[in-house]
C-alpha cells in the first residue's frame, strides 16, 4: 500500500498550489482521508480532511477559506487546492488515509511520503 504525494514546490506568497495524493495498493474510497504537515521544528498538525464521499469536509482555522481537500474515489486520489498562501504555510505536507478520527495524526493508519511546499515573502 503506497501513498504518493506530488505537487508541492516554491512559490510567491498569495499564491497557490494543489497538492494531489494518489494512492495503490487498495482503495481506499471507503476511508476518510487527511492532509497534515509539518515545518521545521514544530509537531505535525491536521489541516484538512474529507469523509469517504467527500461530502464532509473538515478544515484547521488557519487554512479555512484558503483551502479546499477534494477526492476523486475513481482515480483513488485525493487533492488539496491552497490558495493564497502564506510564509507560514511553508511545511511538508502529508496525506494519511484511513482513521475513525480526521484531526487525530497518530489514529491514520496509512501515511504518504511528504511533498514540501515553500512559500516566500
Amino acid at each position: 500500500v503506497q501513498l504518493q504525494a506530488s505537487g508541492g514546490g516554491l512559490v510567491q506568497a498569495g499564491g497557490s498550489l494543489r497538492l494531489s495524493c494518489e494512492a495503490s495498493g487498495r482503495t481506499f474510497s471507503s476511508s476518510v482521508m487527511g492532509w497534515f504537515r509539518q515545518a521545521t521544528g514544530k509537531e505535525r498538525e491536521f489541516v484538512a480532511g474529507i469523509s469517504w464521499d467527500g461530502g464532509s469536509t473538515w478544515y484547521a482555522d488557519s487554512v479555512k477559506g484558503r483551502f479546499t481537500i477534494s477526492r476523486d474515489n475513481a482515480k483513488n486520489t485525493v487533492y488539496l487546492q491552497m490558495n493564497s498562501l502564506k510564509p507560514e504555510d511553508t511545511a511538508v505536507y502529508y496525506c494519511a488515509a484511513d482513521t475513525r478520527n480526521y484531526n487525530r495524526a497518530y489514529e491514520y493508519n496509512y501515511w504518504g511520503q511528504g511533498t514540501l511546499v515553500t512559500v516566500s515573502s
